[in-house]
């Protein structure tokens, strides 16, 4: 089964995460948004991957680009404009926008294919923001152990942070800044945490970097 196809026959459990896991998902949402308002304001920019729009309705993202045709309904439907596309090929001319945000690239088919397809479309010196969970940290380690009893995270990718900043300076981006949350098991997060600086601690990192 495709990728695309998981999700579109599992929104429902999808959707369900982020209420199960409020504190986590508002955590996940503040380190983007702090990266995000490190930019100027009254800026272009797309989600590449929205889902059902869960990230880009707080973040304030007008537009974006998802190839599941249940989840861009939802996301529709919560008012954002959602064309059907792949990051790998992104249906947008050079030069379009000020910021590109990824959000859990492991679900991508090719992730180098989709950065430079983010630099394609990026105007010069704008931003590209990924948010990911670490490899090498406790969230990312309890889903893959879990994987294969996993609806969305049988065949995902998880990338360390080493690996994300390689591939981000191939792809021809530089001034890589970095924060962090989610410190602690899922289950063991009952508040919204405030993200700090840096990485090696939390389990979901958030990278902004700036078009060469």
């Amino acid at each position: 089964m495709l990728q695309t196809e998981i999700f579109d026959k599992n929104v429902e459990a999808y959707e369900k995460w982020y209420e199960e896991y409020p504190e986590v998902y508002q955590s996940e949402i503040a380190a983007i948004r702090e990266q995000l308002q490190k930019l100027p304001e009254n800026l272009r920019g797309i989600e590449v991957g929205l889902g059902t729009g869960r990230f880009a309705l707080p973040l304030g993202i007008k537009e974006g680009v998802e190839p599941s045709e249940a989840m861009s309904k939802k996301a529709i439907d919560r008012g954002i404009e959602v064309i059907d596309g792949v990051a790998e090929s992104l249906p947008y001319g050079d030069l379009q926008f000020d910021f590109v945000l990824f959000v859990t690239v492991c679900h991508l088919a090719n992730i180098k294919h989709a950065l430079v397809e983010a630099h394609r479309v990026l105007k010069h010196k704008g931003a590209v923001l990924i948010g990911f969970l670490d490899k090498d940290q406790s969230v990312a380690k309890q889903y893959w152990e879990k994987r294969h009893r996993s609806t969305f995270f049988a065949k995902a990718t998880f990338y360390s942070v080493d690996r994300i900043e390689k591939l981000l300076e191939e792809c021809g981006f530089k001034n890589l800044e970095f924060n962090q949350t989610l410190f602690g098991a899922l289950d063991e997060i009952k508040e919204v945490q405030l993200p700090k600086s840096g990485v090696g601690k939390g389990s979901f990192v958030v990278v902004k970097a700036t078009k060469k």
